[in-house]
C-alpha cells in the first residue's frame, strides 16, 4: 500500500514508545536537560492524517558514482572521442550488477501522521498504518 499525503489512516497495531524524553526543539541528550525517560501506548485504530512520507534507499559509493558516470553519459556523450566514450561505458558497465542490486532492493517508506488525538508519529513505518477507506 502506497501512503499519500493528506490520506487519513488508522493505527493497525497498538503501538508502544519509550525512549528519553525532551521539548521538541532539544535533543533528549543534552547535558543540560538532564535524562528523563517516557513511555507512551497507542491502541490499534486511533485515526490520523498524513502529513509527509519519506522514501529511503541506503545508497553506497558505487550507485552514485554509476548515477554520475550515466549522468556524464547522457549528457555529454555524443561529444566525447570515440576512446573516452567506450572508456566511460566500460566503467558504467562496471557498475551495472552494483545499480541491478540497488534497484531490487525493497524501498523504506517512513511518515509523518498527525492523529486526532493530537500526537505526531514522525519517522514510523508506513506499514504501521492502514488507510481508511
Amino acid at each position: 500500500m502506497t501512503l499519500k499525503e493528506g490520506q487519513r489512516v488508522r493505527l493497525a497495531a497498538d503501538l508502544t514508545l519509550a525512549e528519553l524524553a525532551a521539548p521538541a526543539d532539544e535533543s533528549p541528550t543534552s547535558p543540560e536537560r538532564g535524562s528523563g525517560a517516557g513511555f507512551l501506548a497507542l491502541a490499534a485504530g486511533v485515526e490520523g492524517t498524513v502529513e509527509r512520507v519519506s522514501e529511503h534507499r541506503h545508497q553506497s559509493q558505487e550507485i552514485r558514482e554509476y548515477e554520475r558516470l550515466t549522468s556524464l553519459l547522457d549528457d555529454f556523450g555524443h561529444q566525447m572521442p570515440p576512446g573516452s566514450r567506450r572508456q566511460l561505458e566500460e566503467q558504467i558497465g562496471s557498475l551495472e550488477p552494483a545499480w541491478t542490486a540497488y534497484q531490487e532492493r525493497k524501498l523504506r517508506v517512513t511518515v509523518r501522521v498527525r492523529l486526532d488525538n493530537g500526537f505526531v508519529l514522525d519517522g514510523a513505518p508506513g506499514d504501521f498504518f492502514i488507510a481508511e477507506g
